[in-house]
């Protein structure tokens, strides 16, 4: 069975840092790309960052970029993602999710990333920076 597992989050004040881990089990983790992605209130869910599962290359939003770093340890089945420069409007709730390598299932959240999709999903963790 495949589990995710965010952890990291939350409370920080504007500018400040926080390093998210995500902890992946079930499945061969070296094989699959993993995506940080995060939903506001009120808002859809959106790609932040993502790294592939070869040559680890990365792809970050544009509101994001400078600030986020992904990176992934493959010995522990774990990537990180760490933000600095925290703005309030980084506030959210940050899921981790693995790649999508078989058909669409009706019902699942099924998001894209750097051209990768993803659909298996963490619980999230919450990010709250305060101003």
């Amino acid at each position: 069975e495949v589990q995710i597992v965010e952890s990291g989050g939350g409370l920080v004040q504007d500018g400040g840092s926080l390093r998210l881990s995500c902890a992946a089990s079930g499945f061969t983790f070296d094989d699959y790309a993993i995506g940080w992605f995060r939903q506001a209130p009120g808002k859809g869910r959106e790609g932040v960052a993502c790294i592939s599962s070869n040559d680890g290359s990365t792809y970050y939003a544009d509101s994001v970029k400078g600030r986020f770093t992904i990176s992934r340890d493959n010995a522990k089945n774990t990537v990180y993602l760490q933000m600095n420069s925290l703005k309030p409007e980084d506030t959210a709730v940050y899921y981790c999710a693995t790649e999508r390598t078989t058909a669409r299932v009706m019902g699942v959240i099924n998001l894209a990333c750097g051209g990768i999709e993803y659909d298996n999903w963490g619980q999230g963790t919450q990010v709250t920076v305060s101003s």
